[in-house]
């Protein structure tokens, strides 16, 4: 049973189908992005054990096809039991070991990239400070103690489990949470545009802006722009519901609703909602995601350059103060298109920045597995180089000897050849 189990995982028969399915997936993955976006379809077909197929009007997720999980661990335990099985220790080999070794890195670093890579963003203005960068596809509901001036207590509901719906007990928190609706992806909407379900609240600014549901979307460069209604209660009380929404925590959209709707309804889109029970004050809001860290930057200057004549960027680059006092940093640190900063590892990218080049957004990304594809890479490059190098110096030597040869055997054929001369 043990011998038929290692014969199966290391048949050159089971790399064939990998390969090949490998190379479906990738196509398919690759076209489905028209529809799905770019997230989707890492999702779908490259993070997940099957890729599904959903019938025209039904629910159910049916399993059509391996996925990248399925695929991906599969190539790397046939590499590694064909190792086991097949592979004898030689020193003309030594290439070739280096060589697998080096793919079975690559796999299993990307494996490892899959599961644990974390990417965020952060949005800094002149002269702004920030010690926490924001997810980029995941939000959570916070419920903030402010009631101490020096320090917020802060308590984070997930997105997942808002989607879930139903009462939820925050943690350290006697208030309940319910979430009455919630939309994965929403628009504002007023009292008489259009027709489906609205989002009106009993508290805050959802009494008056109301959000509808929007088709969800997965590009690259759009987001969805969740929203709920969520009823706060206190020992069985209804203390009122609050229409929450990314809309409305995010500075680049709260700015663009201010600016259009903000002035209709004579208040400020920027004051955060918030309620007092048994003597403290909550504010409440659906952000994204936090990341927290031990330092900060502040960005100093940010430089944007064009071709001249047009308006595409030629180069762009964010001067900014990093700030830890735990390691004794302080200094000053330019991050440009082609020169990121890599601290406390973390690598922070200039990605993007926001019209009037007063705004610099970097993107941040945590990658324990960043130097494997490097590493990998280096050793299938010098496993191959070595093995070519073996094989050259034994067909140099086996060419010597052939030559070496035919030298020695000159001299006695000549010495045959006149014995004969004189026999005859």
């Amino acid at each position: 049973m043990i011998d038929r189990f290692v014969n199966f995982f290391s048949s050159l028969w089971l790399t064939t189908v990998c390969l090949a399915c490998a190379m479906v997936l990738v196509f398919a993955g690759t076209m489905a992005q028209v529809h799905l976006g770019l997230y989707g379809a890492q999702a779908e077909y490259f993070h997940s054990f099957f890729v599904h197929w959903t019938p025209a009007g039904g629910h159910a997720r049916i399993p059509v096809f391996p996925g990248g999980w399925v695929i991906g661990p599969l190539l790397l335990m046939n590499l590694l039991a064909g190792h086991i099985k097949r592979f004898e220790f030689s020193r003309r080999k030594i290439g070739l070991l280096l060589a697998h070794a080096g793919l079975i890195l690559l796999l299993a670093g990307q494996f490892v990239t899959d599961i644990f890579q974390v990417e965020s963003h952060v949005r800094l203005a002149a002269g702004e400070s920030s010690f926490y960068s924001e997810d980029n596809r995941r939000n959570e509901l916070v419920i903030i103690d402010t009631t101490d001036p020096k320090t917020d207590k802060v308590v984070s509901i997930g997105e997942s489990t808002l989607a879930k719906g139903g009462a939820i007990q925050p943690e350290g928190l006697p208030l309940t949470v319910s979430v009455k609706k919630y939309f994965v992806n929403s628009q504002p909407a007023g009292p008489m545009s259009g027709a489906g379900e609205k989002l009106k609240a009993t508290q805050g600014i959802g009494q008056r802006l109301l959000f509808t549901a929007a088709p969800e979307v997965g590009r690259l460069d759009d987001e969805n722009k969740p929203a709920a209604v969520v009823e706060i209660s206190a020992a069985g009380k209804s203390l009122g519901t609050w229409t929450v929404s990314t809309w409305l925590s995010r500075p680049q959209l709260v700015g663009a609703l201010q600016s259009e709707l903000g002035g209709m309804f004579g208040v400020s889109l920027r004051e955060p909602q918030g309620f007092s029970h048994d003597g403290r004050h909550y504010e409440l809001a659906l952000r994204p995601a936090r990341y927290y860290r031990p330092y900060s930057l502040t960005l100093l200057e940010f430089r944007h350059e064009t071709y001249p004549g047009t308006d595409i960027p030629k180069a762009f680059a964010s001067k900014v103060h990093l700030t830890d006092p735990a390691r004794g940093e302080d200094r000053d640190v330019v991050i440009s298109m082609n020169q990121p900063l890599r601290y406390h590892g973390e690598t922070f990218y200039q990605s993007s920045f926001e019209p009037g080049d007063r705004v610099s957004i970097l993107q941040v990304v945590r990658n324990p597995a960043s130097l494997s594809p490097y590493l990998a890479c280096s050793m299938v490059g010098l496993g191959l180089v070595i093995q070519f190098l073996t094989h050259l110096f034994r067909f140099a030597r086996r060419r010597a000897g052939v030559e070496a040869e035919a030298a020695r055997s000159k001299p006695r054929a000549k010495h045959h050849e006149l014995i004969e001369k004189e026999a005859a």
